[in-house]
């Protein structure tokens, strides 16, 4: 794995690996693309402006989430089907993150269960990405089964009405392999030999599209952990979370899946983080981060952490829970040297100060 020096590395080396139907699925957008290219050209146009001569000792980058330590601001978003990308799934990239001290999040269409998960990793801090679905005792089960297998929150989908359209899926007529399942919902259907697709379809079938804030309040009605609302790009909405009982906002425009010409989520970022500032709420985000320049300026417009989804799934393709665990310690040591040269040594230490856009700079 030492041969990978860059999350690109192993982007690029995933190509070579999965089938291009697979590919596709994990790393394309919703229509034209371009709000997955303005995930990443956003950055582009942030600038680090750095302190000197801080006698700088070294980098800690700890921090605590939700209560929670964590070796680092870096976590693992939720994606679906991981054994598509690898046979060992979602319990490699858990064991990853458990090995590296930061935080995983199973999504509900896994392909590997919340208990295989859970038995796997029992050290790793879990949260466990859900739906509000049309049938709430579906949803009211897996939140059960999650709390029993000591994952520690919840991160509420709360963009998706309908599914983005992704354009190469169409053309691909994109269907996962035969021996894939979803595991979370199993115990719904019997051994016939169409079990799978009528699994899918009724998995489908479980979205709502009528869910409004109340709904919010229902599923914390049912749970005690901790809920996180993910999609959220509006500061009204974040405000409107914080005001149902969320612990936690992150900025996502689902991995530009959903809709297309969307603003990238570091463009709205701030914008979120001053909207609750007078609320005892947490904001992460995800989108786009690929380097660990990325991560400090997330980091410096207010997210208490950010979440990567296709790096981990790179990783995974190329090399299991090593390679998710390489693509981490790149972040990590990314990290460590941004935050050394540009004299915040602590993640304490990384104020909005640190970051302007390079349109606030006089043109020569």
């Amino acid at each position: 794995m030492e041969k990978y020096i860059s999350l690109q590395d192993f982007e690029d080396a995933a190509t070579n690996v999965l089938a291009k139907p697979a590919m596709e699925y994990f790393r394309n957008g919703a229509t034209e693309q371009q709000t997955l290219a303005e995930n990443r050209l956003a950055f582009r146009r942030l600038r680090i402006l750095p302190k000197c001569l801080m006698g700088i000792t070294g980098a800690d980058l700890r921090t605590t989430i939700l209560g929670h330590e964590v070796s680092m601001p870096v976590g693992i978003a939720p994606s679906a089907m991981q054994k598509t990308a690898h046979h060992d799934g979602e319990v490699a990239i858990a064991k990853a993150a458990q090995a590296e001290g930061t935080i995983y999040t199973l999504s509900t269409a896994s392909t590997c269960s919340i208990e295989e998960v859970a038995s796997a990793a029992p050290d790793a801090i879990k949260w466990f990405q859900v739906y509000v679905f049309r049938d709430r005792e579906v949803t009211r089960k897996l939140v059960m089964r999650a709390e029993k297998a000591g994952f520690k929150a919840l991160l509420l989908t709360v963009d998706t009405p309908v599914f983005g359209i992704i354009r190469s899926d169409i053309r691909n007529s994109y269907a996962f392999a035969e021996h894939l399942k979803l595991a979370n919902f199993v115990e719904y259907f019997s051994k016939s030999d169409n079990a799978d697709d009528d699994m899918k379809d009724y998995v489908g079938k479980l979205f709502e599209k009528t869910l409004t804030w109340e709904d919010v309040k229902w599923l914390k009605s049912i749970t005690k952990l901790p809920v996180i609302a993910k999609g959220i790009l509006r500061a009204e909405d974040a405000v409107k979370a914080a005001e149902m009982g969320c612990s936690g906002i992150l900025v996502s425009n689902h991995g530009a899946r959903q809709l297309d010409g969307l603003p990238a989520t570091i463009e709205v970022l701030p914008e979120v983080v001053d909207a609750l500032k007078n609320y005892n709420v947490e904001v992460y985000m995800d989108g786009g981060v690929t380097t660990g320049n990325d991560v400090y300026k997330a980091l410096a417009l207010g997210a208490k952490m950010v979440l990567v989804g296709r790096p981990a799934l790179w990783g995974l393709a190329v090399g299991g829970q090593a390679g998710v665990q390489r693509t981490l310690n790149i972040l990590r040591t990314e990290l460590e040297s941004t935050v050394q040269i540009a004299g915040t040594p602590t993640v304490a230490d990384i104020t909005r100060d640190m970051v302007r856009h390079e349109s606030s700079f006089r043109k020569l």
